[in-house]
């Protein structure tokens, strides 16, 4: 099953580190940020657990969950779980879905076959508290994820939820942001934007982030 931008993200129920998880139930009104791993006990993984662990502040601020993914059975988690705490000197704070049976994997394409007929990719998803997918990006097994910007790619889409605005490229929270070409009503503008803009074309209106 491929996966879309603006789809709703599969229920599914599942064991994990904490039992039986009913996923959407579990997401509750939260964004979610769903990740799978090719296997427990290997490097690359650690290292990544180990930084989503670190990051439960920083999500917590922006009203997201952590879940993550590997084909390996629950009791393999929890002993793994012990291993990352200790090598990268944090809690692991969020579940480990145990997708033996491969369903999840399945119901979001992450196994693919020219990598791993049998592990899972390193992929992941931003899903919103509508349950809609906003964000999925698929990393190579042996390259470790940039989790710095994932939460870059939460900050812009909560923005951009909430303010009529886009992000150019590199943006972090604090820049300037695009007023998009939909809006050209003078009035408006003055309306939206009180703090004024830079047009360095027509096409390009830069203004201060609205809710700094």
């Amino acid at each position: 099953m491929t996966i879309r931008l603006g789809d709703t993200a599969p229920d599914f129920t599942q064991d994990s580190t904490i039992g039986p998880i009913r996923f959407h139930e579990w997401a509750g009104n939260s964004w979610v940020v769903l990740f799978s791993h090719p296997a427990d006990f290997t490097p690359v993984c650690t290292t990544e657990l180990g930084l989503t662990a670190k990051l439960k502040p920083e999500f917590d601020k922006r009203n997201v969950k952590a879940i993550a993914l590997s084909v390996d059975p629950a009791d393999a988690h929890r002993e793994w779980i012990a291993d990352i705490e200790e090598t990268q000197h944090t809690v692991v704070g969020f579940p480990i879905i145990a997708d033996v049976d491969r369903k999840v994997a399945e119901l979001y394409d992450m196994i693919h076959p020219n990598a791993s007929a049998t592990a899972t990719v390193r992929t992941l998803f931003v899903i919103d508290p509508a349950k809609k997918v906003r964000l999925s990006i698929t990393y190579p097994m042996s390259t470790g994820r940039n989790f710095d910007e994932v939460l870059r790619v939460i900050d812009a889409l909560q923005l951009t939820d909430s303010h009529t605005v886009a992000t150019p490229g590199n943006w972090k929270d604090g820049d300037d942001v695009i007023i998009p070409l939909t809006v050209q009503d003078p009035e408006l503008i003055k309306q939206k934007y009180p703090k004024g803009y830079k047009a360095e074309r027509p096409y390009l209106r830069m203004t201060p982030q609205p809710n700094k």
